[in-house]
Formats: C-alpha cells, structure tokens, sequence
C-alpha cells in the first residue's frame, strides 16, 4: 500500500510539477562523492527527475556519510548503497521502504562512469522500480549494454575514474571488497 502511495504522489507531483528543480537548484546537479580511496565527480540527469531528486534529498540529509561500495566487479561495476557494520543515525532513521518508479530513457545507456540505480531482478519485480538508496557506477571500458533499458541511468562520472579502477581492482570476497571502501560524503559543487 505504501509503494502505491508513493507512486501516486510522485506520479501528481512530477504532473503537477513539472520538470522544475527548486529555487537555486540546478537542473543537472554536480556532485563530488569524497571516498576512502579519492574523488568521483558526477553530474545527474534532468531527463530522471524522481532519481534525480530521490539522490539529492539523501545527500542533503547526509544518508551516503559513511555508506560503502559493497558490490564490486572489475571489468563490470562498482555498486554503493549498503550502511555497512554501523549505520549513522540517518541511515537508521531514514524510511527506505519504497522504490522509485523506472525512469529508462532510451538515449542514456551503460557506457564507462554511468551512474544508475541498483534494482532486484525482474521475477520479483516486473517494473523494474529502482532501490531508493543502492546505485552503481559502470567500470568496464565497453559499459555494460546487457543493462540498457533494463535500469535507470540517472548521471555519469564526468571526473575521477581513476578512483573508480582503484575501486574495482580491490581484493574482494564473493564481491564485496575485503576492505570497506567508505563514501566519506557526497556534497554538490556551487
């Protein structure tokens, strides 16, 4: 019933709405994720505005301070999302129980330092609604075309891939890094 309502309300919102950004915000925000291992820089889409602005109530509230990179694939990607071994306050208080409505625009695909959003598979979930909180960002040289128009591609990384490989080239143990590599905070740039 909650995912109903939700999609009600950011179906009317994004009617009602518009593609319009509140005051002083851009369009097409660009953002530095500081992590344990250096900077990424990435610039969201106005073409996903649910992703988009999903994303940067999280980062305004501060819920990626401390999150970690838990999935990773050299050669495919690099996914965050998790609140590893102790979630911060707004982690623990922040409500994640809903998705976002698929936004698959069909001229954003998975190419080097795509950014989209982590779903479950389509035997549970059709619509291909998107985690409110997981995304993943593309490592390979020659993307990741299995996934266009399989999941939302909401940015890219317009800087910093080489922390990216750093990323990808860590030990890891059924995927997820043997270190905690942690998101330290994601700010937008002015």
């Amino acid at each position: 019933m909650k995912r109903i309502l939700y999609l009600l309300i950011a179906s009317l919102l994004f009617v009602f709405c518009g593609n319009q950004t509140p005051k002083g915000k851009s369009e097409e925000p660009v953002l530095k994720i500081k992590t344990s291992e250096g900077t990424i820089t990435v610039k969201l889409y106005k073409e996903t505005p649910l992703h988009r602005d999903n994303f940067m109530q999280l980062v305004d509230a501060g819920y990626y301070n401390g999150i970690i990179f838990h999935r990773v694939i050299k050669g495919f990607m690099i996914q965050a999302g998790e609140t590893g071994k102790t979630p911060t306050k707004v982690q623990s208080e922040t409500n994640i129980d809903f998705t976002i409505p698929a936004e698959i625009v069909p001229q954003f695909f998975h190419k080097r330092g795509t950014l989209a959003a982590a779903r479950m598979g389509d035997h549970v979930n059709p619509e291909k609604a998107s985690s409110p909180t997981q995304f993943y960002i593309v490592h390979t040289d020659d993307g990741a075309k299995h996934l266009d128009g399989s999941y939302t591609v909401f940015g890219e990384v317009i800087d910093g891939f080489d922390v990216i490989d750093i990323i990808a080239n860590k030990t890891v143990i059924n995927t997820r890094p043997a270190q905690e590599v942690k998101i330290i905070s994601i700010l937008p740039i002015d």
